[in-house]
């Protein structure tokens, strides 16, 4: 990573502590995988993040002054996620921090945001346990596993008719917290497990794995993926000729992966948080927009970066300064109306109010068969 260096070399001899200084602009930091197998998502959250940032700088920006948003490449792995914020926070002098995509990636930076004292919202890291570690600056603008499971579990074993189900997951703690959340939820309405298989980041040779769900037999399959690894996966899934409904969570409802995977991609459903066909007067006007600049449909990582920088610049704007701990406060009392619902944050930085989906792709398209309002953690 092209900051590993910089990033190193700057925390010798530095304070913990950086004193904010006169900036002609109002910074922002987002870390996202820009490289490797889940780049394509990463560059979606980017992109929703510019359209955010676009639209609010030319509503006159954030107390009298641009919004820079300066992104750095995370990869997804806790240590370059780690070095890029001491990037963003030792030589850019941020205020706020967005990032960092996996979760595993979003854990290593909360302490490193907490020991700065400066605010961390994540739009994607869906790991139930991460607001759950007492980190007054992280902020979740995302669902959990455990939410979309608690939504949705029974939707999918009533509609798809499941008694045997396989369970399919990146080697992640998102994709191992998407099964066990899942799996916990289908077995207490029934539904037997009949194989559990995690593979890396960058497979593209399933059918040793695939081999063995040929022998379990289910009738259904539970895939936590993201574009790359959940397109390469269901195209080998029709090529063998297994006849099994696939659902699950990650990016199935997102335009790339559908132009990907291609008529693989028909009947799968999926539980997301954002569907670019959700009906309402706010997400077709975020849809135009998103389409008329980048030429495609936004998906859930599209609406997660635009989401994110706009709850961060209507925060920093409330906060009337660039203080860290009046950001963190003025966070808290976040109720940002989203393309998606609106967003309100619990005491835990868990946010709920938004609504999310189960969409079936069908002819290309995600089409939304069930919908609920996201509730505050039990």
């Amino acid at each position: 990573m092209r900051n590993v260096v910089l990033g190193g070399l700057l925390l010798t001899g530095v304070a913990a502590s950086v004193p904010a200084q006169a900036q002609d602009t109002v910074r922002i930091g987002l870390v996202q995988p820009l490289t490797g197998s889940v780049a394509y998502n990463g560059k979606s959250v980017v992109e929703g993040a510019r359209l955010a940032v676009e639209e609010m700088n030319a509503a006159g920006g954030v107390l009298g002054k641009k919004i820079e948003l300066i992104v750095e490449d995370g990869q997804c792995t806790p240590a370059n996620s780690v070095n890029a914020v001491e990037k963003l926070v030792q030589k850019d002098k941020v205020v706020t921090l967005v990032g960092a995509f996996c979760s595993s990636a979003t854990a290593a930076i909360m302490p490193v945001a907490q020991k700065y004292k400066l605010p961390l919202i994540t739009g994607v890291s869906s790991k139930a346990s991460l607001t759950e570690q007492g980190n007054p600056y992280f902020f979740r603008a995302a669902e959990t596993d455990a939410l979309m499971a608690e939504a949705f579990a029974k939707i999918l074993a009533n509609d798809l008719k499941l008694t045997k189900v396989a369970y399919i997951g990146v080697n992640d703690d998102w994709g191992r917290g998407g099964v066990e959340e899942f799996s916990r939820d289908l077995t207490a309405l029934g539904v037997k497990t009949v194989l559990t298989e995690y593979f890396d980041h960058g497979a593209t040779d399933f059918f040793t794995l695939l081999t063995k769900l040929r022998a379990a037999k289910p009738d259904g399959v539970f895939v936590a993926a993201e574009t790359q690894d959940g397109s390469i996966l269901v195209k080998q899934i029709r090529e063998m000729g297994l006849d099994t409904k696939v659902f699950g969570v990650g990016s199935w409802a997102t335009a790339d992966f559908i132009n990907l995977t291609g008529e693989a991609a028909e009947g799968i459903h999926a539980a997301v948080p954002y569907a670019s066909s959700m009906d309402t007067p706010r997400n077709q006007t975020f849809v135009q927009k998103y389409q008329a600049k980048y030429g495609i449909k936004p998906g859930k990582y599209g609406a997660a970066g635009y989401n994110a920088l706009n709850i961060a610049g209507q925060a920093i704007e409330r906060a009337g300064g660039t203080d860290a701990e009046a950001i963190r406060a003025s966070l808290a009392k976040t109720s940002y109306e989203a393309p998606n619902g609106v967003y309100k944050f619990t005491d835990k930085g868990q946010a709920y109010g938004f609504d999310a989906v189960l969409v079936r792709i069908e002819k290309g398209e995600p089409k939304v068969i069930a919908s609920t309002p996201v509730d505050a953690p039990h």
